[in-house]
């Protein structure tokens, strides 16, 4: 039981005077609270349920039982295992297997024409099922495509390991339409905000760090002192980023922002700590807190990558260059950071020409 142990923190079973065991996992950031999950670690559903117990959650419509052979469960179960020793040998984002786990989960649990669930019939499905699958998420269609690439993974997993022949997920296209994607802060919109969240409160430290750092939603919540170092006398940032094929990131400690962090009463090993003093428990959750900090600072639609978006903006109009818009934003490609960097150039380009215009007298 102790290399279970160590291998899943938290994980504590118990032996029952009859002999069985009982699997119990204490819930993250509650030491006293522990749940009792129907699987141990031998059991392929056993890493489902651990990380849904960690989160304080029992996981809805999973079978307890081994699934049956052939059955959508039990690749999604095979899958999600191997994700899951991806992400141990960490070459994997621990934050693809939570969504990836909570998408397949849904598709399985999916009620099929005929009543039963979808992950009770064979794996082998063919085109149809998994239009009915994407189709049951209704008009959250952003989630549906989500659901779409999981299972798609999935199955390229699976027929590259000679399991299946086809992938029924091939030729079903986008059902999301893009409204443009994040909405880009403006100057007015950061003044509503400040005014709304004042220095001193961790909505503008959250401001303040996503400004000076242009970390993703993810990295912002586990940005912290430990990603503090000193360099020629000046405190850095440094940190790897959550998301798969980010480059290493390490920026310059604005002033602004040691000032926003260190005026913070309550300190703690996280730079953002949630009402109760602790570090918020995933980027979903710092998310929906952002959504709250937004709505009540009057702004619909405004978010991280938002800022993002206006930062690299606004680097690429006071002349930064690709690679130090990529330095910033922890681009890997520098197709990415010449957005930014094209549409400032054109704006010069068109105002230089305006200049030379304006000596031409056309009439």
């Amino acid at each position: 039981m102790s290399n279970v142990r160590i291998r899943f923190k938290g994980y504590a079973p118990e032996r029952m005077k009859s002999g069985e065991i009982r699997h119990r996992v204490r819930v993250k950031g509650n030491v006293k609270k522990r749940m009792v999950i129907p699987v141990g670690p031998d059991d392929p559903t056993f890493t489902a349920h651990y990380h849904a117990a960690r989160e304080g959650k029992k996981l809805e419509g999973a079978i307890s039982k081994k699934p049956m052979d052939g059955s959508l469960d039990e690749l999604c179960s095979e899958y999600l295992a191997f994700l899951q020793a991806q992400v141990e040998a960490d070459r994997a984002s621990m934050l693809t297997l939570k969504q990836r786990r909570q998408l397949l989960t849904a598709a399985c649990d999916v009620k099929a024409p005929e009543g039963d669930r979808m992950g009770s019939l064979d794996r082998d499905m063919p085109k149809a099922a998994i239009l009915h699958i994407l189709d049951s998420w209704g008009s959250k269609t952003g989630a549906a495509d989500n659901c779409r690439k999981a299972l798609s993974a999935m199955y390229r997993w699976a027929i590259d390991r000679d399991r299946l022949t086809i992938n029924p997920v091939l030729g079903i296209g986008r059902l999301h339409k893009s409204r443009g994607g994040a909405v880009p802060w403006k100057a007015e919109d950061l003044r509503k905000f400040v005014d709304r969240h004042p220095p001193g409160t961790t909505a503008y430290v959250w401001l303040v760090l996503t400004m000076f750092t242009g970390a993703r939603r993810g990295d912002l919540a586990i940005l912290g002192r430990q990603h503090e170092t000193r360099h020629n006398g000046m405190i850095w940032l440094e940190w790897q980023p959550g998301k798969k094929g980010s480059a290493p990131m390490a920026v310059p400690m604005a002033p602004q922002l040691r000032e926003a962090t260190r005026a913070m009463t309550v300190q703690g090993p996280t730079f953002l700590l949630s009402a109760y003093g602790k570090p918020y428990a995933s980027p979903d959750a710092l998310g929906r807190k952002v959504e709250e900090w937004t709505t009540q600072a009057g702004l619909e639609r405004r978010s991280s990558h938002g800022i993002r978006k206006a930062l690299g903006t606004l680097l690429g109009e006071l002349g930064c260059s690709e690679l130090q818009i990529m330095s910033i934003l922890a681009h890997t490609n520098p197709t990415t950071s010449s957005i930014y960097t094209k549409g400032a150039e054109r704006r010069r380009m068109a105002a230089s020409a305006m200049e030379v215009l304006e000596g031409v007298s056309l009439w």
